[in-house]
């Protein structure tokens, strides 16, 4: 059986905020922890205060996502936990370079493009898979499964809503596909965390997380990194249900009704393996 000391667990999104949280409690607590971030600098000073191995990739360039697959499968025969953390808001509608609108591919796409890459390992590893998500999956989105890019009516806050309500769908689909082949998978809501979230958007959140604001209405990155500490140090099946979506280490049902529906999950899937083609 394997054992937490035994678990590698890859962290994306790890060099700062609730993934630093998590990679710095999850090595206190055995497991070998592999950091992926997009800065340079930052990713390597926490890398190197764990005594990790680091990687870099911006989720904004889909071939950089290509890259760390790769460098991940040659290092690592075994992953036992892929935790897709990475992403953000961003301000004015942006394409990327592979010509999506920014905040869907880096909070959604590009994980999805990551774990898909890895599913040959995933499944021989018995996996799990854990997808940062949010309640702005409810409050914020207002999804559309026919316009995922908001090519019409984009606004920071939807994109950011609708990106996290697909990790959800994602998470259910993935479930539902894979389960049965030994990759287990959750999405959680980690809490209004105070991070740097929102850095890069002069949206009405901006105010909140950087402002004297986030102290009335945030809690700490330590405090959002808890159920996700929780989820990649347990056993699905045992302590967590496969395919659900949690907030404080219990099953959440504050979701968006789009969270929940099959078709649009199936829909979503395959409209992202077209454009990862």
């Amino acid at each position: 059986m394997i054992t937490l000391k035994d678990k590698v667990i890859v962290i994306t999104g790890a060099s700062d905020g609730i993934g630093e949280q998590a990679a710095r409690k999850l090595h206190l607590m055995g497991a070998t922890v592999v950091i992926v971030g997009r800065s340079e600098n930052k990713t390597k000073t926490i890398a190197s205060e764990l005594n990790s191995k680091y990687y870099l990739a911006d989720f904004a360039i889909l071939e950089e996502v290509r890259d760390l697959a790769a460098k991940l499968k040659k290092d690592y025969p075994r992953i036992d936990v892929l935790v897709n953390n990475a992403g953000g808001i961003f301000g004015k509608r942006e394409l990327t370079v592979d010509g999506h609108e920014k905040t869907m591919q880096v909070n959604y796409l590009a994980p999805f493009l990551l774990t898909n890459l890895l599913m040959d390992i995933l499944i021989s590893s018995q996996a799990s898979v854990i997808n940062t998500s949010s309640i702005g999956n409810k409050i914020l989105s207002k999804f559309n499964i026919d316009d995922i890019e908001l090519m019409k009516n984009y606004n920071p806050r939807v994109a950011y809503g609708n990106a996290k309500l697909e990790n959800i769908l994602f998470t259910k689909e993935l479930n539902k596909r894979f389960h049965s082949k030994g990759v287990s998978t959750a999405a959680f809501h980690p809490g209004n965390v105070a991070t740097n979230f929102a850095n890069n958007t002069t949206d009405l959140l901006k105010y909140v997380y950087h402002t004297p604001l986030r102290k009335l209405f945030l809690i700490s990155a330590e405090k959002g990194a808890d159920t996700l500490v929780w989820l990649a140090s347990t056993s699905p099946d045992k302590d967590w249900v496969s395919g659900e979506y949690y907030y404080r280490r219990k099953i959440s049902n504050k979701v968006s009704p789009d969270a929940l529906n099959e078709s649009y999950a199936k829909k979503l899937w395959n409209q992202s393996e077209e454009f990862i083609r």
